[in-house]
């Protein structure tokens, strides 16, 4: 989330006083901009894999869930790689149903199911799963929020994979400082990241940063070839302007401070 250049006035008078975060924007309009993308954040089947290579009974029969699972770009790799049952779950019907249509488009539908629910409020028994995953997702609940209230929800020596925006210094420019706390309040450096997912109750396993492939190739690029038909669809409504602006400022940002922070994917095991 960057830039400055051709920023819409409104967006950069909410910049100035840390006010504007993706989640100021109606959700019907998030959700008709980015469900016309494969992936609704940044990440890559090769970086889904590789989490999933840190996870040592994989090769069983899991039973797994995706909290906030977008589309499913994500879960049908998880799919793909893996035996068992895998429920996605998101707050938006229209996602839900574009995963439940990919599942079946990939004749994954007896063993993918996709629903409709938040995952501050989940509608899972104690200790179902195996493993919980959520790409790009967390920090809408809170890091430490999350991996607590999700530990409920996974069997003894169960896994947690999610991916969590960090900063890669202790240090940064305030133009990008203040746009990650303005929309990640909670955000910290890998280090402190990893002590949050062991006093939560978890081994820590892994982390590891995502490529800046996973941004720009898999988010950003993307997004310039439906960023019209949006604009067109939406005619006229200046939410709709100001919310591409905004996506806008946010790969202008990344080209800018890519150094400085990205997503990490951190993988613990239930105690």
């Amino acid at each position: 989330m960057k830039g400055k250049g051709s920023i819409n006035p409104k967006i950069t008078l909410h910049m100035e006083n840390e006010k504007t975060l993706i989640h100021d924007f109606d959700l019907n309009l998030i959700c008709d901009y980015f469900g016309r993308l494969e992936r609704q954040g940044p990440g890559s089947p090769e970086s889904t894999i590789r989490a999933l290579s840190f996870i040592d009974n994989f090769s069983n029969e899991l039973n797994i869930a995706d909290f906030a699972c977008g589309t499913g770009g994500q879960t049908m790799t998880l799919a793909q790689n893996t035996k068992g049952t895998i429920t996605g779950l998101d707050l938006s019907p229209d996602f839900i149903k574009k995963f439940n249509t990919n599942a079946a488009k990939l004749g994954l539908q007896n063993r993918v199911k996709g629903i409709v629910g938040s995952m501050d409020n989940l509608p899972f028994q104690n200790e179902e799963f195996d493993v919980i995953w959520s790409e790009g997702a967390i920090a809408n609940i809170g890091f430490e929020k999350g991996l607590n209230y999700w530990k409920g929800f996974l069997k003894k020596d169960g896994y947690i994979a999610v991916t969590y925006e960090s900063w890669f210094t202790d240090e940064r420019p305030n133009e990008i400082e203040k746009f990650w706390v303005n929309a990640v309040p909670e955000i910290g450096t890998i280090g402190h990241n990893i002590s949050i997912m062991q006093k939560a109750g978890y081994s820590f396993v892994a982390a590891f940063t995502l490529s800046e492939k996973c941004w720009t190739d898999t988010f950003f690029i993307p997004q310039k070839a439906i960023q019209k038909a949006f604009l067109e669809k939406n005619a006229g409504n200046k939410a709709a302007e100001a919310f591409v602006e905004y996506m806008k400022y946010e790969a202008e940002l990344y080209s800018k401070y890519k150094q400085y922070y990205g997503y990490v994917f951190y993988i613990g095991k239930k105690i």
